[in-house]
C-alpha cells in the first residue's frame, strides 16, 4: 500500500468531514423547519410563557447549530484553491463541534417544550433530563470512551502498517 501524502490526508479528513455535516445539516434543517412552524399552528396560543421561553431557546439553538454546520461550506468557498485546506478543516471541525452542541441544546429543549405541553412538568424535566443524557451518551461519552480501543487490533479491512489512520 502506498503511503498517503499530507495534502491526501487533509483532502481526506475535509471529505470525511463533508459527509458527516452532510447528515447533521439535514437532521438540524428539519427539526428548524418544524421550529419555525410551529407558532403558526393552531394550540400554539395556549402555550404557557415558560413554553414560550423555552421555544424560544430551540429555535435560537437551531438556528445557531444550522449557521456553524453550514459555515464551511461559506469558509470553503472563500479559500477555494487558496491551499489552505488544513486551516480548512480546523475550521470545519471546530464548526462541527459547536453545531453539534447547539444542535442537543435545541433537541432537548424540543422535547421539553412538546412534554411539557402534553405532560406534567415534572415528567417533562424528566424526560428531557434522559433525552440530554442519551444525547450526551452517543454524542460524547461514547465516542471519548472508545477514543483508544481496538488500537492493538487490526481489521482485515485496515492498514496494517496504520499510516492510513487519522
Amino acid at each position: 500500500m502506498s503511503k498517503e501524502t499530507e495534502k491526501q490526508r487533509w483532502q481526506r479528513n475535509f471529505a470525511d468531514l463533508l459527509q458527516e455535516l452532510r447528515v447533521a445539516q439535514t437532521g438540524v434543517q428539519i427539526l428548524f423547519a418544524f421550529l419555525l412552524t410551529l407558532p403558526f399552528s393552531a394550540g400554539f396560543d395556549d402555550t404557557t410563557q415558560f413554553q414560550r421561553d423555552v421555544y424560544i431557546v430551540a429555535l435560537l439553538a437551531a438556528a445557531g447549530a444550522t449557521a456553524m454546520i453550514i459555515s464551511p461550506v461559506a469558509f470553503h468557498r472563500a479559500l477555494f484553491r487558496q491551499g489552505r485546506k488544513p486551516e480548512l478543516v480546523r475550521f470545519a471541525h471546530r464548526m462541527a463541534s459547536g453545531g453539534l452542541a447547539f444542535m442537543l441544546i435545541a433537541m432537548v429543549s424540543s422535547v421539553l417544550l412538546i412534554t411539557d405541553f402534553v405532560l406534567a412538568r415534572p415528567v417533562a424535566f424528566v424526560l428531557s433530563a434522559v433525552a440530554a443524557l442519551w444525547f450526551l451518551t452517543l454524542w460524547m461519552i461514547l465516542p471519548f470512551a472508545r477514543r483508544n480501543w481496538g488500537e492493538d487490533d487490526i481489521d482485515d479491512d485496515e492498514d496494517p502498517s496504520g499510516l492510513n489512520q487519522d
